[in-house]
């Protein structure tokens, strides 16, 4: 099966909601959640993370996490992942309950496509305080896609991980995974990267965004927003409508997509140091706010 028949696949089989130029969505991918050891590059960057998170629940954005938001890959077990960050998926279920969470599967946490693990590890957890089992995503699920469709234009926008456009993290992931934890999980201690990521690897990198761009340009200049590759794309209108949200292990930082009054933005939230000393979480405008309707091909 060629990427463009899996980008195909994504897309027929996603999971499709409406939308208007009132709703509003904050889309953030690779997270990669571990356990808080040395190996969790989220560790890094959580706090950053929460209080985004918690700008957006407040402010009613409804999130959209487009895979590898667990890091399933270096951790066999989701519970050592939920207890180590049980702040940020007690702040996710508050969307859940709300119908304001779509959570896609990515290379990372391709167990998800497994009803029974996913049943077994999200759907409760056990309550050490209660000695009761707590619900925490009862009946979730993780389709490869999601479309959003505007009730007025008919403008469709497709989010997916982007894995799709690399064999090696679509059909080999499981060998990948076994590398990662019994090799470069290890190295990663002195410095040395995960070459089979195209986070860490510019020709791996380079492969997955032709691919990409190749589905988008072939399906009428689809609007497509993937993570994966964790570097952040926003492109003018007319160009072709490819965008990437970045990621939340960048160094200090997190990025991501804001959709809100029929517009688009790249956006950065990082820590920064005031006059006084003080450290504070502030949001950062990287790119737009652009009209949506401006990336609609007839």
């Amino acid at each position: 099966m060629s990427s463009q028949t899996r980008i195909s696949r994504a897309y027929d089989t996603a999971r499709r909601i409406s939308f208007n130029d009132d709703s509003k969505f904050v889309i953030f991918s690779d997270c990669h959640r571990g356990d808080n050891s040395f190996a969790d590059d989220f560790a890094n960057n959580r706090n950053i993370y929460f209080h985004a998170l918690q700008h957006y629940y407040n402010e009613g954005h409804t999130y959209c996490e487009i895979g590898d938001g667990d890091e399933l890959w270096e951790n066999i077990e989701f519970k050592s992942i939920f207890e180590a960050h049980k702040n940020v998926y007690d702040l996710m279920r508050l969307f859940f309950v709300e119908g304001r969470l779509h959570r896609l599967v990515g290379n990372h946490d391709m167990v998800y496509r497994n009803k029974r693990f996913v049943e077994k590890n999200l759907h409760s957890y056990f309550d050490k305080v209660t000695a009761k089992d707590v619900p925490l995503f009862p009946g979730i699920s993780f389709p490869e896609g999601l479309v959003l469709n505007h009730e007025t234009t008919g403008q469709e926008l497709f989010f997916l991980h982007g894995h799709q456009a690399d064999w090696m993290n679509y059909r080999g992931w499981k060998f990948n995974r076994f590398m990662v934890r019994a090799v470069w999980r290890q190295l990663q201690i002195f410095g040395i990267g995960d070459p089979t990521s195209p986070a860490k690897n510019y020709k791996e990198l380079i492969k997955v965004e032709r691919r990409t761009k190749k589905w988008i340009a072939a399906n009428k200049n689809i609007f497509t927003v993937i993570g994966h590759t964790h570097r952040p794309r926003f492109p003018e209108p007319g160009d072709i409508a490819f965008f990437n949200d970045g990621s939340c292990v960048h160094p200090r930082s997190i990025t991501g997509l804001e959709i809100e009054n029929g517009e688009i933005s790249l956006i950065k939230w990082q820590i920064a140091t005031t006059k006084d000393g003080t450290l504070k979480v502030i949001r950062v405008l990287l790119e737009g706010p652009q009209k949506l309707i401006d990336y609609k091909t007839e």
